[in-house]
């Protein structure tokens, strides 16, 4: 009898260890990612030959920006690129040939181009996203794991891939240094951190 409650409770423990989900690849970085703007960026406006009509705006909660000469045009969802050549097309009623260029000069960190680590960090936080990020880049950012992480049953929430799980060992990563472990970050990602158990 005692060796069969000892039996239930090691599978008990073994399945409460582990995660139902499969590990997160390794390899996740876009070699075409560009920022897409989104609300509570601030962004730098130029107009070339034309100060006049340059401005530094923000995006309004509504994804939308307003210059001078051009109101209410949506800047959510645009790359920097695409938004300064919309905005170029919409100025030609005004100008012969306008050059428009657009820089993001704050950031607001859109949900879509950053990643959230909740839970058992030392710093649970919101960070930018930037190319080839990875897992390690965010647990120095948030400080690494409290006492009381459990850090292998941790999970990747990943947006890119209509929100599939991912199982990340953190605590290999940082406590035993297994860089297998490491893996790319993608926007829009979240990093869930669980607590131990015991």
């Amino acid at each position: 009898m005692f060796r069969m409650l000892i039996t239930v409770l090691g599978l008990a423990l073994a399945s409460a260890c582990s995660t139902a989900y499969p590990p997160a690849p390794p390899k996740a970085a876009q070699p075409d990612y560009k920022y897409v703007i989104g609300p509570g960026d601030t962004l730098n406006i130029v107009v070339w030959r034309n100060p006049e009509l340059s401005a530094t705006v923000p995006v309004r909660p509504d994804g939308r920006i307003t210059t001078p000469l051009v109101e209410d045009i949506v800047a959510q969802g645009k790359n920097p690129d695409a938004l300064a050549r919309e905005i170029e097309s919409a100025l030609k009623k005004f100008l012969q040939d306008p050059v428009v260029t657009v820089v993001v000069q704050n950031f607001g960190l859109g949900t879509s181009e950053q990643v959230r680590v909740l839970g058992q960090a030392v710093k649970p936080t919101t960070l930018p996203y930037r190319q080839n990020m990875t897992l390690l880049d965010v647990l120095i950012a948030v400080g690494g794991l409290t006492e009381f992480a459990a850090g292998n049953r941790a999970v990747l929430i990943r947006a890119a891939e209509n929100n599939k799980a991912y199982n990340v060992r953190l605590a290999d990563l940082i406590k035993a240094g297994d860089v297998t472990a490491n893996i790319e970050m993608l926007p829009g990602d979240v990093i869930i951190i669980p607590e131990t158990w015991f």
